[in-house]
């Protein structure tokens, strides 16, 4: 058997071989290209300032490392009163056919009770800026009339 039947059976044995790199997937390249270094004189582009990777955080993920994952069964908040509408917005809807008085209760409530449930300010606001808007509108509306200068 000759030198050449004998080397047939080992990668790389030839010439050739040697320097053909072996891709994989779709997309190969072109396989004369060559990487060329870029130009002397541009300026070449960085990354900007705090885009590395944060550290790793080996005890568990956490989105902030600062504070601590809570644990165990999620916590579920009551229920709002009032069919889950919850008293703002209950005074709100009915100010409409009360003549604004349950909007001043809820201004009261807003402004006077320290501790209000976080879900109930958004309709004790509503509440407030209802009566503010009532309150000019009963003041512009007494003194049109009374022109007696």
């Amino acid at each position: 058997m000759s030198e050449e039947g004998k080397s047939r059976g080992f990668l790389g044995s030839d010439d050739n071989e040697q320097h053909q790199q072996h891709h994989y997937g779709t997309f190969q390249g072109v396989p004369t290209y060559t990487p060329q270094q870029p130009a002397m004189g541009f300026p070449q582009p960085v990354p900007p300032p705090g885009a590395s990777a944060p550290p790793y955080y080996a005890h568990g993920y956490q989105a902030v490392p600062a504070y601590a994952v809570a644990e165990g069964r999620p916590v579920r908040e009551p229920r709002l009163p009032c069919c889950g509408v919850g008293f703002g917005w209950l005074f709100f809807i009915t100010g409409f056919f009360l003549v604004a008085i349950p909007w001043y209760v809820g201004a009261i409530i807003l402004v006077c009770v320290r501790r209000v449930d976080y879900r109930e300010k958004p309709g004790l606001i509503a509440c407030t800026i209802a009566a503010c808007l009532t309150i000019i509108a009963i003041i512009i509306g007494v003194t049109k009339g009374t022109h007696s200068w």
